[in-house]
């Protein structure tokens, strides 16, 4: 059975799950339900229509379902959608969705979030990302399964990063990141492609030439970027990486390519 301390305040309606524990001082709203085996350590508030899946461990001072920070929004009893497996380290906050932004923020599975990280109205993120400390969504933003966002680092809303990205630390990203990209700087460009991390799912050697390869042709090959385009779309067959990235380039919608910065030192691709 769940276990909630005398000092805690969870409001009619509100559904614990099976093993759960709610520390001191937390507050549960009314239209809150949090899965099984989960661990509210104290003075955590979650409200809103929010809803938590198994196992998930929260910090202090966490805050879940707050309201947007957005101008347009009058109330509506929009959500916020958590998975499981994930861990949210003090100061956390995450706000549900607007109506102009489908209604609905959703967090996937096995996250890590670190102490002061913000997830705004209407993001999607995925499975086992990690968040610094201070990383911060702006609204509509799309995070991929398996991103690294660094400490500090703040991405422009509505922008898109790929699965795989890593982002370092201080970074303003303002345009969509390739799957398995990596980008540094105060105003983010990118820097090549996440080895490590990709060696790290196990991409083999000849799998890892092939998207280097690919990587070099689009971004730093001759001619402008229109016509590099339309050379490397017959290596889509080559690698399900490169199909990938082509995919996520052909879908964007509202925010420009982050590209290489001319005269930037390129890491290892």
């Amino acid at each position: 059975m769940s276990k909630i301390d005398p000092t805690a305040r969870v409001e009619d309606g509100a559904v614990i799950g099976e093993g759960t524990v709610v520390g001191p001082y937390c507050i549960i709203g009314p239209n809150v339900v949090i899965g099984a085996n989960c661990k509210l350590i104290s003075h955590v508030q979650i409200m809103g229509h929010t809803t938590l899946g198994d196992d998930n461990v929260i910090s202090p001072f966490v805050v879940l379902g707050g309201a947007p920070q957005d101008l347009s929004y009058r109330g509506e009893p929009h959500r916020l959608v958590i998975g499981s497996g994930c861990t949210f380290r003090e100061g956390v906050t995450m706000n549900i969705g607007t109506t102009k932004g489908g209604g609905l923020t959703t967090i996937g599975n096995g996250g890590f979030f670190m102490n002061n990280a913000h997830v705004a109205h209407d993001c999607v993120v995925g499975d086992n990302v990690i968040f610094a400390t201070s990383a911060t969504l702006g609204g509509h933003v799309e995070i991929g399964d398996s991103v690294y966002i660094g400490g500090l680092s703040a991405v422009h809303q509505f922008t898109r990063i790929g699965h795989g990205v890593m982002v370092g630390g201080v970074c303003g990203v303002r345009g969509d990141v390739i799957p398995y990209g990596l980008v540094n700087g105060q105003y983010a460009a990118l820097e090549g492609l996440n080895v490590i991390g990709m060696k790290r799912r196990k991409f083999t050697r000849e799998r890892l030439t092939a998207v280097r390869a690919f990587y070099q042709k689009l971004f730093h090959g001759p001619g402008v970027f229109a016509d590099r385009m339309a050379a490397v779309r017959p290596l889509a067959g080559e690698d399900p990486a490169i199909a990938e990235i082509l995919a996520f380039i052909d879908g964007g919608r509202h925010r420009a390519l982050c590209l290489p910065e001319i005269g930037r030192p390129t890491a290892e691709v």
